[in-house]
């Protein structure tokens, strides 16, 4: 339990900051009432389970693709600020056409989220946007990790396509290994349908350590308001 309780609170803070994160860290701003030295035992046992890692810079750890695997199944409850969901409603124009309603839609996401936006709908048509937003990322600023950008941008429409027919009709989730953008990002993906028996896909594309909470959320909102269409 307390093993979970660390690998938890490392991702969460991982998440929002995108720095490793140390035991005495641990001990002192989130008041473990265990010593630096226990934790750090923990983390040894998890980096050993390969749920950690540890960086070549730094002391901390940071969480792998098994960590955020057992952090989607097991923890992550979608949720968002209350504000956001407004916003998100008040921010969209819709228009004459499915496709500038369904853009707006895309760009609202964007802007809720600092992250990247893709859309197919019926699956002749593609839009993606919010690009720019993956190479601020900080772990994004590599030379090696630019390319696998850059390739994320030009195999968009192949990829896309031959998701349109494998994701399902509930959301999806794909992280690292799993994701065919790229192992060092994460896409949520989810299947929509008009009530015109039109289909298409809305997924969003970060990086692994994303706030899946929020994002989930938001992503269910959307395909909400998709649904009214």
């Amino acid at each position: 339990s307390r093993k979970q309780t660390i690998l938890q609170l490392i991702i969460e803070d991982f998440i929002q900051t995108a720095e490793p994160v140390g035991s005495k860290h641990l001990a002192d701003d989130f008041g473990m009432d265990v010593s630096s030295a226990t934790i750090r035992n923990d983390m040894a046992v998890l980096e050993h389970e390969g749920y950690l890692r540890q960086t070549h810079t730094s002391s901390g750890r940071v969480p792998t693709e098994l960590a955020y695997l057992y952090y989607l199944q097991n923890v992550v409850r979608p949720k968002c600020k209350e504000n956001e969901l407004e916003n998100f409603c008040a921010g969209m124009k819709f228009s004459d056409t499915i496709e500038s309603t369904l853009k707006s839609i895309a760009k609202q996401l964007v802007d809720l989220t600092g992250e990247t936006v893709i859309l197919a709908f019926d699956p002749r048509w593609s839009y993606y946007t919010g690009v720019s937003n993956l190479f601020q990322k900080p772990e994004f600023q590599e030379n090696n990790l630019f390319y696998a950008i850059s390739r994320f941008v030009d195999q968009f429409d192949d990829v896309l396509a031959q998701m349109f027919d494998t994701t399902q009709e509930e959301q999806m989730v794909y992280i690292g290994s799993q994701n065919p953008f790229g192992d060092q990002m994460s896409t949520i993906m989810i299947r929509y349908q008009l009530h015109d028996d039109r289909r298409g896909l809305l997924g969003l594309v970060g990086p692994l350590r994303m706030n899946y909470s929020r994002n989930i959320a938001l992503m269910e909102r959307a395909k909400e308001l998709i649904r009214k269409l």
